[in-house]
């Protein structure tokens, strides 16, 4: 499963972005999706993540509820994660994932808060 994110960029405090994985060589409905942060100098931690196989059963961290939204479009082998009222602690490499018998990993998508 090859992961491709996109979306990232420079974006006021309070501003929204969304950004876009989309997967090729796998049979994405079977795949539960997910999104990574990794801020400078700290550990790459979990954002959300959405089931598949047609649960679509969604968990997001503390730090995104009220505030992101995770979701799938499986006719396009896609995940979003649309970021409302962004914060400067948002800032960080957005990493897109795909899991099933294996975990897949996009190549990150950098968003930078701006105050």
């Amino acid at each position: 499963v090859q992961l491709q994110a996109s979306g990232g960029g420079l974006v006021q405090a309070g501003g929204s972005l969304r950004l876009s994985c989309a997967a090729s060589g796998g049979t994405f409905s079977r795949y539960t999706m997910g999104w990574f942060r990794q801020a400078p100098g700290k550990e790459r931690e979990f954002v959300a993540v959405i089931s598949g196989l047609g649960r679509s059963t969604i968990k997001y961290a503390d730090s995104a509820k009220g505030r992101f939204t995770i979701s799938r479009d499986n006719a396009k082998n896609t995940v979003y994660l649309q970021m409302n009222n962004l914060k400067r602690g948002d800032t960080a490499v957005y990493y897109c994932y795909a899991s099933g018998w294996n975990y897949y990993w996009g190549q990150g998508t950098l968003v930078t808060v701006s105050s």
